[in-house]
């Protein structure tokens, strides 16, 4: 076996990604008059290292903010890092260069939250879903309508709509004319940021058999970002749980859920509602977030954490291994 082929799909390596807000025209003239302006940096995602094996689901769990939208988008190939490496099965992709890069980016894919901010309301479906395969060269325009049908009966659509615009469907129906449009490009990887989240319960059940049903079919492997921990749960073979930025946590679903390490993963999972717990009052992780413009030092959860030590404070957490497979971020286990 190669080298290649041993590698992880999907690999990340001391990732960050930081967005600039400019100076607006009074902080220009405060800059021009000489006070002290210094411009604003999102500290999104901050040092991420995580790699995912071909044919494996990866939740990845975290409070809204935490950046685990940007992490997906620099693993789908939309967003670049600021700092780090991505590898796709051990090749860093800047190595590559024309359409060797192309095919490779496309082998990973986005399913985006919002089915209908992420369609063109102008294109038909049959356009939607046929665009990206033939600019590639993946079809020919003579097996293009036959290529098309069978993508939206891959996805469960009925191929006799495909002449219909966005608009004109349900939000289930128009998250799965994006997973069809998704499948069109023949990925390996899907990327799938809160892609049930915006759907009915009933709904989302069936978005969710959809994709184990193409895992089974087409050997894929998922990123399955969710806010959700119960679909996290059924769905994930692995867990990874951020906090402001940063992995705070990785182990294998039941191991997670079962054993929770960090406080950050043991607040979360104490607020799951469950039946045995229906008489119990749940409330959120205390505190508030800090912000990404100013994140504190140290350990990123010490302001909310219960068990915060002084050294917490001013020195940042290595993610080590615990047990078996597991991983988590917290100077408590060091103390034991």
């Amino acid at each position: 076996m190669s080298a290649a082929a041993e590698a992880p799909i999907v690999e990340v390596r001391g990732v960050s990604r930081r967005f600039e807000k400019k100076l607006d025209f009074v902080a220009r003239l405060a800059r021009r008059a000489g006070l002290p302006v210094r411009k604003e940096v999102v500290h999104a995602v901050d040092g991420v290292d995580l790699a995912i094996q071909r044919g494996e689901v990866v939740g990845l769990v975290g409070e809204s903010g935490c950046g685990k939208s940007t992490l997906g988008r620099m693993v789908a190939g939309i967003l670049p890092p600021s700092e780090g490496t991505i590898l796709r099965q051990g090749c860093d992709l800047r190595s590559l260069g024309g359409s060797e890069a192309r095919l490779a980016k496309l082998r990973t894919q986005m399913i985006f939250q919002d089915p209908y901010a992420s369609l063109n309301p102008r294109r038909k479906v049959a356009e939607i879903v046929g665009e990206a395969p033939l600019y590639h060269g993946l079809v020919r325009r003579a097996d293009l309508a036959d290529y098309v049908d069978e993508q939206l009966r891959r996805a469960g659509l009925d191929p006799t709509l495909k002449g219909r615009y966005p608009h004109q469907f349900s939000g289930g129906q128009r998250q799965r004319i994006g997973i069809a449009r998704a499948l069109a490009v023949q990925p390996d990887m899907l990327v799938c940021d809160e892609a049930v989240a915006a759907l009915d319960v009933s709904i989302q059940a069936q978005i969710l058999n959809l994709f184990m049903k193409l895992r089974r079919e087409l050997d894929l492997t998922y990123l399955f970002i969710s806010h959700d921990l119960g679909v996290v749960e059924h769905l994930s073979d692995r867990v990874v749980i951020m906090y402001l930025g940063r992995v705070v946590e990785a182990a294998p679903s039941e191991e997670v859920f079962a054993r929770p390490n960090h406080p950050y993963t043991q607040a979360l999972l104490a607020e799951v509602p469950r039946i045995e717990n229906r008489k119990r009052h749940f409330a959120g992780v205390q505190g508030e977030i800090p912000s990404p413009l100013n994140p504190p030092g140290g350990c990123h959860f010490h302001p909310r954490c219960p068990y915060a030590l002084a050294r917490c404070k001013v020195e940042r957490p290595v993610l080590r291994e615990i047990a078996p497979g597991h991983r988590s971020a917290c100077h408590l286990n060091e103390a034991t």
